[in-house]
């Protein structure tokens, strides 16, 4: 088995080359473009969600066979097409160029695979069974996608502005430390997915952070509102 080096890629500004222009070459793009890549789709013909894409200028569409030269400054390649002999040439240009490249469902001509992906806002969790079962990630993906609720993105966000805010203060490291630990061991993420709104009011303002509540008071007044038309 393929022993594989994981990895979070920063793809910003990048060049990006998708050849293919069907339904997986769309999910392809769609999160290069989550990515702020600079993709550049190479097929004949397209997904009308790509054609809006190009439309839009989002993405480059060359109306085009695959030919190396469009490689021409790549970082990453996706060879998304339903002929082999083709997926094997992209790959083969690619080895030649020393661009990574990742041809759909052929891992054994692939320089990287694309994990099943959890994303919460701040939060991504990447599964990979480097390639030995992809029906196996995509169940453990499922599974953390249970565990992992939308929560997250505001916990993680609650969080990135606490850290903010207790670094910010001047403390002496060791305060510092001990009010990063105990917050980060508070169970915050439950009080949000139970809409506990005062527990996590209680514990801000018992950490001297209450400057950090208005931020967040759209939270509270959902809890206000839902129990208004409870008690109504």
């Amino acid at each position: 088995m393929i022993s594989y080096y994981p990895a979070f890629l920063k793809l910003e500004g990048k060049k990006c080359v998708v050849i293919g222009g069907g339904k997986v070459a769309e999910r392809k793009i769609l999160s290069l473009l989550e990515a702020n890549a600079i993709v550049v789709l190479i097929s004949p013909d397209a997904t009308s969600g790509l054609a809006k894409l190009a439309e839009e200028g989002k993405i480059t569409w060359i109306k085009d066979i695959f030919r190396a030269d469009y490689l021409e400054g790549a970082w990453l390649v996706f060879a998304c097409t339903n002929q082999r002999d083709v997926q094997r040439e992209v790959f083969q240009a690619c080895e030649e160029r020393k661009i990574f490249c990742n041809v759909v469902d052929q891992p054994d001509v692939s320089s990287f695979i694309v994990p099943s992906v959890v994303k919460r806002g701040a939060l991504t969790l990447a599964i990979s069974t480097s390639g030995a079962s992809p029906a196996v990630s995509r169940r453990l993906r499922e599974r953390l996608e249970k565990l992992f609720g939308e929560e997250y993105a505001s916990y993680l966000e609650l969080m990135r502005r606490i850290r903010e805010s207790i670094l910010s203060k001047g403390l002496p490291q060791e305060e510092k430390e001990r009010k990063l630990q105990v917050l980060a061991l508070a169970p915050l993420d439950i009080y949000l997915k139970n809409k506990d709104y005062t527990l996590i009011k209680a514990i801000l303002e018992k950490e001297g952070l209450s400057e950090v509540i208005p931020e967040f008071e759209p939270l509270f007044h959902d809890k206000a509102s839902t129990d208004n038309e409870k008690s109504g």
